[in-house]
C-alpha cells in the first residue's frame, strides 16, 4: 500500500508539510521523559521526525487499518510499536510504568474526547504537543475573561499549563480542513489533588458552562437548594472564573 485515502468518517487531514512536521515534534520538551505515545500518525509525517530522536521511545496508537497496514508495509516503525487501538475506549497508558508525553495531529471531531481521556490519565501524561482545530486550541489556551473559555479552558488548566504555540494554514493537508489549525502544549503542573471534591468540581463546571450566558446564580439553579448565594461570585458569568475561583464554588457547594 503506496498510500491511505483519507477517511472523512475519521476525521483524517493527513499532514503533507515536512517543516511543519518537523517544528511540531521539536515542540516536544520531554523534560525527564523518554516514553512518547503519537496518537493517530496516519501515514507518518511525524513518526519520522520523532524516530530521529534516538533518546524517545515511541509507540503509535492508530485506529484506522489502512494506515496500520501502511505502516507495517512500508517499515515506518517496527511492528511491535504500533498499538492498533481506539485511544479513547482503550486503557493503553496503563500499560506503561513511566511518565509519557503525548503528539499528535488529533481528529478534530474527536479532539475533546481525547482530551478527557487523557485528564483521566493526568497523573501519568506529563506533556501533551498536538495539532487540533485552531479555535479549540484557542478555546484550551485562553485565561478566563474571555468568551472562548469554557469547560474544556477549565479542566485542562487546573492540571497543566498551557501554551498556544502557532497556527497551521488549511492548504499544508490532504484533504484541506475548512478551518486553520492550532498547535498548542500541555505541561504538567504540580497541582496533584484540587482543594476540593474533584468529581463535585468536574459537575459544577459543566453546569455552569452548560448556560454560559446566564450568571451563577441561574445557570447552577438546580444544584443550589441549601446553598447560601449571597458571595459576588454568584453574579458572576461562568468565563470570569478562575480555576481557584471555581475550586471555591465548588467547597460552598460541598458545605
Amino acid at each position: 500500500m503506496s498510500y491511505v485515502r483519507p477517511k472523512k468518517s475519521l476525521g483524517q487531514h493527513f499532514l503533507k508539510d515536512k517543516n511543519i512536521a518537523q517544528n511540531i515534534v521539536n515542540s516536544l520538551l520531554l523534560d525527564k521523559i523518554n516514553t512518547v505515545v503519537e496518537i493517530g500518525p496516519g501515514m507518518g509525517v511525524l513518526t519520522e521526525f520523532l524516530l530521529q530522536n534516538e533518546t524517545i521511545d515511541l509507540f503509535v496508537v492508530e485506529v484506522d487499518r489502512d494506515s496500520v497496514k501502511y505502516l507495517k508495509d512500508n517499515s515506518v516503525i517496527p511492528e511491535d510499536r504500533i498499538i492498533a487501538e481506539d485511544f479513547i475506549k482503550s486503557d493503553l497508558l496503563n500499560k506503561f510504568s513511566s511518565q509519557v508525553a503525548i503528539i499528535g495531529n488529533l481528529p478534530y471531531n474527536i479532539s475533546s474526547q481525547i482530551f478527557f481521556k487523557i485528564l483521566e490519565y493526568r497523573n501519568q501524561v506529563s506533556e501533551v504537543v498536538c495539532m487540533i482545530q485552531k479555535e479549540v486550541a484557542e478555546r484550551i489556551s485562553t485565561p478566563p475573561g474571555s468568551k472562548t473559555y469554557g469547560i474544556l479552558s477549565v479542566l485542562l488548566q487546573a492540571y497543566y499549563n498551557i501554551e498556544y504555540l502557532f497556527t497551521v494554514n488549511e492548504t499544508v493537508f490532504v484533504p484541506p480542513p475548512k478551518v486553520k489549525s492550532g498547535v498548542i502544549r500541555l505541561i504538567r503542573n504540580d497541582v496533584m489533588k484540587l482543594d476540593c471534591n474533584e468529581d463535585l468540581f468536574r459537575k459544577v463546571v459543566k453546569t455552569a458552562f452548560n448556560q454560559r450566558r446566564k450568571t451563577l446564580r441561574n445557570s447552577l439553579k438546580s444544584m443550589l437548594e441549601g446553598v447560601p448565594t449571597t458571595d459576588a461570585i454568584f453574579e458572576l458569568r461562568p468565563e470570569r472564573l478562575s480555576v481557584a475561583e471555581f475550586v471555591k464554588l465548588t467547597n460552598m457547594f460541598a458545605k
